[in-house]
């Protein structure tokens, strides 16, 4: 078993600690999770029986494998803390959001093993959609390794760097957008006379129906489409509705703006 730290105890960094304990990829002894309040500590260490601390220098010291799960603001202050206590052989993988893999090296200096994910919020619940890329230096059989403690707590893809911020645009903030629709089937059940608990449950267990049959199935998202639409049935009005009020060019327009700020954000 690897030795992993991750440095960060927040949502991210427990959902981490459960899946992979639930998976069997790690054991107790093989985690540490770092991070400033005590509070959380305790409660990470009384829930998982994991080793916790605030000296996120030694546990990279410890660890073969290092999940930064740090805010960005403050992943200068905590890169600073690691140099000098990492191995060249560590890898390093990086959550943190609009942070480019060539800034955490220039800060840490050396060559070193990085890897950069962007997971999303449902990854709380293991169901999470994760994007992970590797610097040249990571071998495949790291970027495995990275890529296998990411599928604890949901689906992984791997991509190209570059393609990071449409990501972010994408599956980072795509969950606020299915609850804002989610929201809405709900409020057009509620207008038409439907209990709002019953129009809530009906809207997120449709959208969570249609989505695992178009993983399940593999069919293009249209053919299923089609497939419900009968000829001038309530299925095709409903749709030129959606068509006529622009809901897939709001959608497009979505992941387009937030990629944007992605980009921005990256930058400094």
């Amino acid at each position: 078993m690897f030795k992993l730290a991750i440095i960060g105890g927040g949502n991210m960094g427990e959902a981490l600690v459960a899946g992979l304990l639930a998976d069997g990829i790690a054991t107790p002894s093989g985690l540490w999770v770092t991070d400033v309040a005590v509070e959380r500590l305790a409660a990470l260490r009384q829930r998982y029986a994991i080793r916790t601390g605030s000296d996120n220098g030694e546990a990279a010291s410890w660890a073969s494998v290092i999940v930064l799960a740090v805010k960005p603001q403050v992943m200068d202050h905590v890169l600073d803390e690691l140099k000098g206590r990492l191995s060249e052989q560590t890898l390093i993988i990086s959550i943190a959001a609009g942070i480019p893999l060539s800034r955490i090296a220039a800060r840490l200096g050396g060559t070193r093993k990085l890897v950069r994910v962007m997971p999303n919020q449902p990854c709380l619940i293991r169901a999470g959609a994760s994007a992970v890329a590797a610097a040249p230096s990571v071998s495949s059989e790291e970027r495995a390794q990275a890529v296998r403690l990411f599928e604890a707590v949901g689906k992984v893809v791997v991509v190209e760097e570059r393609l990071m911020d449409a990501v972010t645009g994408l599956s980072g903030s795509g969950p606020a957008y299915v609850f804002q629709v989610i929201e809405a089937l709900a409020d057009g059940g509620v207008k038409m006379g439907l209990p709002r608990d019953t129009a809530l449950t009906l809207a997120a267990q449709t959208v969570f129906g249609a989505a695992k049959q178009v993983i399940e199935t593999g069919e293009h998202p249209a053919q299923l489409k089609d497939k419900v639409a009968s000829p001038g049935g309530t299925t095709i009005a409903g749709l030129h509705a959606l068509e006529t009020g622009g809901l897939r060019s709001a959608l497009i327009a979505a992941v387009e703006a937030a990629t944007k700020r992605s980009e921005e954000l990256g930058k400094g």
